[in-house]
């Protein structure tokens, strides 16, 4: 239970009424517990949806729930895509690259990338058939948190500082085994065959993301985790709604 309200405490700005201890390596021990957070906050949007669907037209209160997603977590994660994106702009060298990701000022390109981002999750999530909205708000950030841990384990660090350097160095096998299967088995209790082949999609491209990062940069850092976060919570949105027009759904 501690280790899972590190992780609360970590992948969002939620207050606890409590003080929990925390020592250097239950970051990377935390991270079994990453998508258990995932869950928690699609609990919040689905029942934030569930109070707001009688009261609001549903493209109204689709972007309130994408904007509680950012708020709940500090848009810590869509700060990572936006570094990347001014990062892949920037065209130069690794050293160059890891620069640019540590400036704190986000550039055009970096400010497109949030726009486009945050514009596809919307009008993904609002793309989704009733019958499976409840469902896509449980797995989307379960999802993303669990590519988290798969960004992490097993990863050089890109850099000595930094957040992402403190969990590669504290997270392993047992961590990824426990979010996986925690991952998979909601997915398919709530999807079905049609959640565990979106998911195993996603592995697949937070894969081909860790393979790009480490012959990139030499590594992974938290802005490369955050960057991955945001494009599996796109992507399983997008991944479901093509399943869906194919009738993958039921299955």
């Amino acid at each position: 239970m501690r280790l899972f309200l590190i992780a609360f405490q970590f992948l969002t700005i939620l207050p606890l009424p409590f003080a929990v201890r925390c020592e250097e390596e239950d970051l990377g021990l935390s991270m079994s517990f990453f998508p258990l957070v995932g869950l928690a906050l699609g609990a919040l949007l689905a029942g934030v949806d569930y109070l707001l669907a009688p009261l609001l037209p549903r493209s109204v209160g689709d972007l309130v729930l994408i904007t509680l997603m950012s708020v709940a977590t500090g848009a810590l994660h869509l700060d990572g895509l936006s570094d990347v994106a001014d990062g892949l702009a920037a065209r130069g060298s690794r050293e160059r690259f890891l620069e640019i990701m540590k400036d704190s000022r986000v550039g055009a390109v970096g400010a497109v990338a949030l726009v486009l981002g945050l514009g596809l999750k919307y009008q993904a999530l609002l793309a989704v058939p009733l019958q499976y909205k409840r469902e896509a708000l449980f797995l989307f950030p379960m999802a993303a948190r669990c590519a988290q841990v798969q960004m992490t384990v097993g990863a050089k660090r890109a850099r000595k500082d930094g957040l992402g350097s403190a969990f590669v160095g504290g997270a392993g096998l047992t961590q990824l085994m426990v979010a996986c299967l925690l991952t998979f088995v909601a997915g398919y209790l709530l999807l079905g065959l049609t959640g565990v082949i979106c998911l195993l999609f996603l592995f697949l491209l937070t894969w081909c993301l860790k393979l790009w990062s480490h012959q990139r940069l030499g590594g992974v850092t938290g802005d490369v985790i955050g960057c991955a976060s945001e494009l599996n919570e796109i992507f399983f949105l997008l991944v479901l709604l093509a399943l869906l027009r194919q009738g993958g759904a039921g299955a």
